[in-house]
């Protein structure tokens, strides 16, 4: 095969098509292959069954759609339809945190190994993409060597996702690097194949052994993580002093060693990746014995923790005494703007936080209400933005949907009980609003 054509001689199962699954999927059609995804929930694989993604994420249901409509991709519950079809086979079920322990619950991959390997009769090579601690692949390799009849004959690599919340299809379809965590040169050549398109655009292959592969994910959060933690931590200095966080940042940004991307001070990280993996990160460090990465990784995890408990007091501070009486409007219930997640939002927290203390809260998102109304049913939802600020005490700004940058101050006083906004995302333009007459307050921003 020639690199950046693809022939489509390879046939791609995809187990597990939320949202990893159904970028992978959709991609793998995209790039020329026939692809058929395993999806064990009901209501799930209707949706991609009718061409729709089981989420919100920008540009992924008519790539669905597309080639569900072609015939390339479809989606069923039955291992045996997969098995002894495909010649590649992509695992991308979830890996939450376990129930009272910060590790990662394997249980899905496990079932994945439990439904798949005694139905591989012939030599395939199955590829982990979810996030794993490290030393996993070789567990999943000593279970399908025992347990398929084609033995050995299943080989294992690893090639982890560097997916980013809505840009999920950009990022599946342009990846800006890939790494391969082989143990043969054909299993090499077998990605190179599947990934022929990507690599002919220049997208780097890193090609590595398997625990540098499952490593490659997991350091690359725990660095995110500390990079959004560090800016933060540097907010609160900001405060002290009368400094700028966003011109401390910029700044930062011209070094190249440092760069600007990620350091956005705010009220924290959240969603359904970022956080379990780090933690996930920490526990594989403890069961090594490397204390010092758990040192260094602990306290990124209480910084964030403490920027969502910051907004709390700031709002205690704008609203005065009391909280009981006082209306408080959260804009935004995503972790962040361009999806529908709401999983370890910090809006949401924040917004359960307020409510406990008594103050009326209401809140407003683009695309997160109805799993917004399944995590925080006590709070009151509106159906727009000015709707939710209508007779506000005081407006958090707390996900950063370009709406609410959109809104007019001028219009918007006129509604609001007090005019007062606190912009924890620091996007909004503060001399905007302070000229609308809005006490306008941004943790770390002058």
């Amino acid at each position: 095969m020639t690199e950046g054509t693809p022939t489509g001689s390879l046939r791609i199962a995809v187990i597990g098509t939320n949202y990893l699954g159904a970028n992978t999927a959709a991609g793998m059609a995209e790039f020329g292959f026939d692809v058929i995804g395993v999806e064990i929930d009901e209501h799930r694989l209707k949706l991609l069954n009718d061409g729709k993604a089981p989420l919100y994420e920008p540009g992924l249901d008519p790539l669905l759609k597309k080639h569900v409509d072609s015939g390339r991709l479809r989606f069923t519950k039955d291992y045996r339809e997969v098995a002894d079809w495909a010649d590649v086979y992509f695992i991308c079920v979830g890996t939450p945190q376990q129930e009272g322990s910060d590790a990662a619950d394997l249980g899905q991959v496990n079932s994945v190994v439990d439904m798949l390997a005694p139905l591989l009769t012939r030599p395939c090579l199955v590829v982990g993409r979810s996030t794993v601690p490290v030393g996993t692949s070789k567990l999943v390799e000593q279970r399908f060597h025992s347990e398929s009849p084609a033995g050995i004959g299943v080989e294992i690599a690893w090639q982890p996702e560097f997916l980013r919340e809505a840009h999920g299809v950009d990022d599946t379809l342009h990846p800006d690097r890939l790494v391969f965590g082989v143990q043969s040169a054909e299993a090499e050549a077998t990605l190179r194949q599947v990934f022929a398109i990507p690599i002919a655009e220049g997208c780097p292959v890193v090609v590595c052994n398997l625990p540098t592969a499952e490593l490659v994910k997991g350091g690359a959060n725990a660095f995110l993580a500390t990079k959004i933690s560090f800016i933060n931590a540097l907010s609160e200095m900001a405060d002290a002093t009368g400094a700028d966080v966003t011109q401390l940042a910029d700044a930062l940004g011209f070094d190249k060693r440092i760069g600007r991307g990620m350091l956005n001070a705010g009220p924290g990280y959240g969603g359904g990746c970022l956080p379990k993996d780090l933690r996930a990160f920490m526990a594989r460090a403890g069961e090594l014995g490397v204390e010092e990465v758990i040192t260094l990784l602990r306290e990124v995890d209480d910084i964030n923790y403490r920027r969502r408990a910051r907004v709390v007091d700031v709002t205690h501070e704008l609203l005065g005494a009391e909280w009981v009486g006082r209306n408080v409007t959260v804009l935004g219930a995503a972790f962040k703007a361009g999806t529908d997640d709401v999983r370890d939002s910090p809006a949401l927290d924040i917004a359960g936080r307020i409510q406990l203390h008594g103050a009326t809260v209401t809140v407003y998102d683009p695309e997160a209400m109805d799993n917004a109304r399944r995590v925080r049913p006590t709070l009151r939802y509106a159906d727009s933005a000015v709707e939710a600020c209508a007779d506000a005490h005081l407006i958090l700004h707390l996900t950063e949907w370009p709406e609410f940058r959109a809104l007019d101050p001028v219009a918007l006083k006129e509604i609001v009980a007090t005019p007062v906004i606190l912009d924890a995302r620091l996007l909004l333009d503060a001399a905007s609003w302070r000229a609308a007459g809005w006490k306008y307050r941004a943790p770390g921003k002058a």
